[in-house]
């Protein structure tokens, strides 16, 4: 069985991961600024994610 998985999915799961850590060193150093981009980091990694869920459903829709 052949996986082939939307680039955008496998982006955005690593942006979230990276907007996880950096929200968590925000919270631990106490720099609100820090913590909001990991915020906004995980959240487009999110979006990503689901546009290439979309694009794998579209995909193996047209088999």
């Amino acid at each position: 069985m052949e996986t082939n998985v939307d680039k955008n999915r496998i982006e955005g799961a690593v942006k979230e991961v990276k907007g996880s850590v950096k929200e968590a060193i925000g919270k631990v150093t106490g720099n609100k600024a820090t913590e909001a981009e990991g915020k906004a980091t995980k959240v487009e990694g999110k979006v990503q994610g689901a546009v290439g869920k979309v694009a794998d459903k579209v995909r193996d829709a047209g088999k």
